[in-house]
């Protein structure tokens, strides 16, 4: 990727992070079990660019159907890589990345390249579009960090999170139902906050990008076969998973 595409990504994801109370932020994400969520956070410049990025990639989606589970369009990692430098500046922010490791108190790194999960763009575009209730249950050896960008929001659909579900401490759980407006930025560990994405109705629109990160990077090779293969069938289609990486490498 390009200095000239990296650096004014990163200077607008630090005048933005200048601009805010990180120690109230990293509060927040302790007292609600490793969550936060920041309306409208990430700089209008930047979005307007991710979202024109959306459209590129647009023929790229690849939709899935999992019966009681989820139903919607993916576009992975490898395919982000190719034609989407403003999503990619974003993730591999290192201003960003050093805002995340001092709120989860965790040394965050970006996924390998091999992962086609690492940063994608999800597009619920049809009626009935969702994705059911699930933590981001990490296969790699350390955690996984979650950060959810809404870019298109044209829709009654909303972001369910049940706060403290399955937690020791016995607290009760609590919901939060967010619409995910354009540059709101929702970070949380991935083994700890139960969300879902409620249906789209008729005539409504929804895409955002997720960025994975994790504490250690490496995998066992069962626990990454069982990972490609979720991400092929449920995700990205087995083209893409198994084919992308080779890809991605000779780029």
């Amino acid at each position: 990727m390009s200095q000239t595409t990296m650096t004014p990504v990163a200077a607008e994801v630090e005048r933005a992070l200048a601009g805010l109370d990180v120690e109230a932020v990293k509060k927040t994400y302790w007292d609600q079990n490793e969550f936060f969520h920041l309306e409208r956070w990430v700089p209008g410049s930047v979005v307007e660019r991710m979202v024109a990025e959306v459209e590129r990639v647009r023929p790229a989606v690849h939709r899935n159907y999992i019966p009681r589970h989820k139903k919607g369009g993916s576009v992975s990692y490898y395919t982000l890589v190719e034609q989407a430098p403003t999503i990619l500046a974003f993730y591999r922010s290192p201003t960003f990345i050093r805002f995340l490791t001092h709120v989860t108190g965790q040394p965050l790194q970006p996924c390998p390249d091999s992962d086609p999960h690492s940063c994608a763009l999800y597009f619920y575009t049809e009626p009935g579009d969702h994705i059911g209730f699930h933590f981001d249950t990490s296969y790699y050896k350390g955690s996984r960090y979650t950060v959810l960008i809404g870019l298109i929001e044209r829709s009654s659909s909303r972001l369910v999170c049940q706060l403290y579900k399955d937690d020791s401490s016995g607290r009760p759980v609590e919901e939060r139902r967010l619409a995910t407006h354009p540059g709101t930025l929702v970070a949380f560990n991935g083994d700890k906050l139960w969300h879902a994405i409620t249906p789209l109705g008729e005539h409504e629109e929804r895409v955002s990008l997720t960025l994975e990160y994790v504490t250690d990077p490496s995998m066992n090779p069962l626990k990454r076969l069982f990972s490609n293969l979720k991400d092929s069938f449920a995700y990205f289609g087995v083209k893409t998973v198994f084919i992308g990486p080779g890809r991605a490498a000779r780029r």
